[in-house]
């Protein structure tokens, strides 16, 4: 005679005890458990609006991120290289994180991986790569000679780098793309890197060179927040066709800064530097005057 399950009496220890195995079973290893909890407390989460939707992602985007992380290595690289005595190695750095920094958002761009991570993430590895390195590897090579005066100046380009980018972060959007306002920190870079890498190579120790150098990282500073205004080549159109002379002018300078890299490089940032003083001085002098 089979029982009635409705008839059959149960002691609840019975019924905890079965409880309890089962309740263990679906609690993962402590390795696993301590695993999880490190992945979802350090996990990145981001709300945008996508479509008039708030939209929340979870993770960053490798490839954009894996160029900023590699020019932020060679900014770390070219501040270690400064202070171990190799101004060349230094001053290559910053130039090979210029292009990294500029291939990280085009590759965003390109792939559709923008975010807003990725921004905040570039902006930093920028205040390394162009506005600690570059002062460390001036000051080491030379503006540490000139004492107080050296230290402050290789401040000033460094409070300056890191105000050009926040302004340049927060005006995003509201300006026209034609034009940087005030000197991007990255030609800024280049320009003190080319004149340490130039300077160097010829062995300028002299007390004008130290003067030279405390005049250019000052100056590339000072531009650095100036709303004085540098072309920014975003509107060259890389995708369109071309005459077959541009290509003939990118070969032929490609083998005028292979003969002397440190000097070509120079001239050509230096050039850059003072295009935008120069435009601004044309600009005032176009105007017309003012009548009374």
């Amino acid at each position: 005679m089979s029982q009635d399950p409705r008839n059959t009496e149960h002691d609840p220890r019975d019924e905890s005890a079965e409880s309890a195995p089962a309740e263990h079973e679906r609690l993962p290893p402590a390795e696993e458990d301590l695993a999880a909890a490190f992945v979802r407390e350090t996990e990145v989460i981001e709300e945008s609006i996508e479509d008039g939707k708030k939209v929340r992602r979870r993770g960053i985007y490798l490839l954009p991120n894996l160029f900023t992380t590699s020019a932020l290595f060679a900014g770390f690289f070219s501040v270690v290289a400064g202070i171990n005595g190799d101004f060349t190695a230094a001053a290559v750095a910053i130039f090979i994180a210029m292009v990294l920094d500029g291939l990280d958002g085009r590759v965003a761009r390109m792939t559709n991986t923008q975010s807003a991570f990725g921004a905040e993430y570039d902006s930093l590895s920028d205040m390394v790569s162009f506005g600690v390195a570059p002062a460390l590897v001036a000051f080491t090579w030379i503006l540490q000679d000139i004492g107080k005066t050296g230290w402050v100046v290789a401040f000033l380009y460094v409070a300056c780098a890191a105000l050009r980018l926040a302004r340049f972060n927060v005006q995003v959007g509201s300006v026209d793309k034609k034009w940087f306002v005030g000197l991007p920190s990255p030609s800024a870079a280049a320009f003190v890197a080319a004149s340490v890498w130039t300077f160097h190579s010829f062995d300028a120790d002299a007390v004008g060179f130290k003067v030279l150098m405390l005049l250019v990282v000052a100056a590339a500073g000072v531009l650095m927040v100036s709303n004085i205004r540098y072309y920014s080549f975003k509107e060259i159109d890389l995708k369109g066709p071309v005459p077959f002379v541009v290509l003939l002018a990118i070969v032929l300078g490609f083998v005028v800064i292979s003969v002397e890299p440190s000097v070509m490089l120079l001239l050509l940032f230096g050039a850059y530097v003072a295009s935008g003083p120069t435009q601004a001085i044309m600009r005032k002098m176009k105007q017309p005057p003012a009548t009374g």
